[in-house]
């Protein structure tokens, strides 16, 4: 595809939306993750969301916030004692990201640790936004392993963000070879997400694709 081209996929029917177009008192807002590989814009797509009136979360923010909850940093003192604290007592998240993308035992126990108590705090969150006088019409969650964790299900439409690898590989540095052996190659998420866009173009084209996504969920 060339430069800020972008194709829209219907696989769901307008019927199976969940929330009323325009957010009233009582409605759920449509649920839509935004999803792709390192590098390839995700926050800048949920940044853009957020600025055409959507409510917005990103599943990785939860993590770093759940680092400083006492269920998990007892969960990693226990299995690693001090090796991923410093000094002020906080967790090393560079050092738990060094130990566990090098051993496939030990991210799997982190994932298996972190994931149910993400998809917690999502969940929680989405009901509080249907709950609240005025709910937005749209609630996006930032989900970099959504189709890898199973959780399209959760979602009423997936965009997914790509970009060509070597672009990808520019942004993302060596952190792209360490970590995108595990997940699911970029076209079979680009083939199944219900709106996708390669995001090799301006900023400016990232948010009209955007743009394009919420006056298409909000008249289905």
């Amino acid at each position: 595809m060339s430069t800020g081209q972008f194709r829209r996929l219907r696989r769901r029917s307008p019927s199976s939306l969940t929330a009323a177009p325009q957010a009233v008192p009582g409605s759920r807002p449509i649920s839509v993750a935004v999803t792709g590989g390192i590098g390839a814009g995700k926050s800048e797509a949920l940044a853009a969301f957020a600025r055409h009136g959507a409510a917005t979360i990103s599943s990785d923010v939860v993590v770093h916030e759940l680092y400083d909850e006492e269920q998990v940093r007892s969960a990693l003192r226990e299995r690693h004692g001090g090796r991923v604290f410093a000094s002020d007592g906080s967790v090393d998240r560079a050092a738990v990201g060094a130990l566990v993308f090098s051993d496939q035992d030990e991210l799997l126990w982190l994932e298996r640790l972190l994931h149910p108590l993400v998809m917690a705090r999502t969940e929680a969150w989405r009901e509080q936004l249907a709950s609240s006088p005025h709910p937005p019409a749209l609630a996006v969650n930032e989900v970099p392993l959504l189709y890898e964790t199973g959780s399209e299900g959760r979602f009423d439409a997936v965009v997914a963000i790509t970009v060509p690898r070597e672009l990808r590989a520019l942004r993302a540095g060596e952190r792209l070879d360490e970590r995108e052996q595990r997940l699911l190659p970029e076209d079979e998420k680009f083939r199944r997400a219900d709106f996708a866009y390669v995001n090799d173009g301006s900023l400016d084209e990232l948010e009209a694709f955007v743009a394009d996504v919420v006056r298409t969920l909000s008249t289905a």
